[in-house]
This record gives structure tokens, sequence and C-alpha cells, in this order.
């Protein structure tokens, strides 16, 4: 019969963040910080405030997403007369000109990646909150995913970065960012936020207890 798995806060090993050492600590609680022997970083054995951080980040995240949607990200003004753009007008000039492809990728990024990012970010703090034993393998990889598909939300913002630096024609044609792209922006950097303060090993220490 095969012994126990044991985890690391068990046989009193901390893995630094910074540069990956893994050192063992004192079981006892002794004053003052842990520090890593080789790069000075701070230890412990979870994130600090991890869930109140990213809870805030979220929140945050949540509110901007709205004026991100319902402000214009781009106003086109071609020989002074301009129209500006949500991201879904934006989607929907992108279908009637035929670009389904650009259409797809553009609704992909800048709509599906965000809220696939907030909901399972959302899922992720209650199921620590309320301890479940539901799937944590698979919740560990919905962070995994989460973590690794929020970076391609800023193509919208690449694209209207690069649009304004090249189109300067004067009184031809200009194009001038919107509110709705800052506050989109600042949705994708909460967002990437968030997933770097939620610390998945939260998903299994409720595992480390009986069911009752």
């Amino acid at each position: 019969m095969s012994p126990a798995p044991v985890t690391a806060a068990q046989a009193s090993l901390i893995n630094c963040t910074t540069c990956l050492l893994v050192s063992r600590v004192p079981r006892l609680p002794i004053k003052g910080d842990i520090i890593c022997p080789r790069c000075g970083a701070q230890l412990s054995h979870r994130k600090p405030n991890s869930l109140a951080r990213t809870w805030a980040l979220i929140v945050a995240a949540y509110i901007l997403y709205i004026p991100a949607n319902v402000y214009p990200v781009m106003t086109v003004i071609s020989f002074g007369r301009g129209e500006p753009d949500t991201i879904l007008s934006g989607v929907e000039s992108l279908l009637a000109s035929g670009m389904w492809p650009l259409a797809v990728l553009v609704f992909f990024a800048s709509i599906i990646v965000p809220l696939i990012k907030l909901f399972g970010l959302t899922l992720l703090l209650m199921s620590v909150h309320y301890k479940w034993y539901w799937r944590p393998k698979q919740r560990t990889i919905l962070y995994r995913i989460t973590e690794a598909v929020g970076r391609w939300s800023m193509i919208d913002i690449f694209m209207i970065s690069i649009l304004v630096a090249l189109v300067r024609l004067e009184a031809v044609a200009t194009i001038e960012p919107g509110m709705g792209a800052t506050s989109f922006a600042a949705v994708v950097v909460l967002t990437m936020f968030a997933a770097m303060s939620f610390d998945p090993r939260l998903i299994w220490d409720a595992m480390e207890k009986p069911h009752v």
C-alpha cells in the first residue's frame, strides 16, 4: 500500500516566487519574516491577502467593463466628418464589409475573452470562499486557461494604437481613440493583475480536510 501524498506545507517546504528556490522552514511559528536564503525575498506558504486583492481587482474590472462596451473605442474622422464606434458596432461594420474572420477575432478577443476571465475568476473565488470540494483539478486547469488567454484581449488596443499612429492625414482622415478604449484597456490590465493575485493553491486547501 503506497503512503499518502504529503503536501509542501506538511513537509515544511516553501517555494520562492522570485527565484523558485524551495526552502525548508521551521514547523513552529517564528518571529519575523521568513527570508529566501538565495535572493532575500520574503517567503510565505500562500500569497498574502490573495482573496481580498483578487476580489478588489475583479469588482473594479466589472465596473469598468460597462463603459468599455457603452462608450466608443475610436472615431474615424474622414473629410471633417466622423462617427464613433463601440466594440460591437465595430464588429457589425466588419461583418457588413464581409470581413468575417476579423470580425470573429475582434468579437472573441474583445467580448468573449474578458467575460471568460471575469466569470472564471469569480467562480474560482467563490469556490475558495465556500470551500468547495468539487473538481479541484478542473478548477486548477480553469485558472491556467484564464491566466493564459487574458493578454490576447489587448488585440483591440494594439490595433487602435497602430491606427492612431499611422492614420494622420490632417483633413483627409484621422483616427482618434475614445473613452471606451481606455476603459477596455483598464479591464484587461485589472483582470491580468487579478489572475496574478489569485493563489491556485487555495483551491486544494479544502481537500486536506475530511468531508463533514
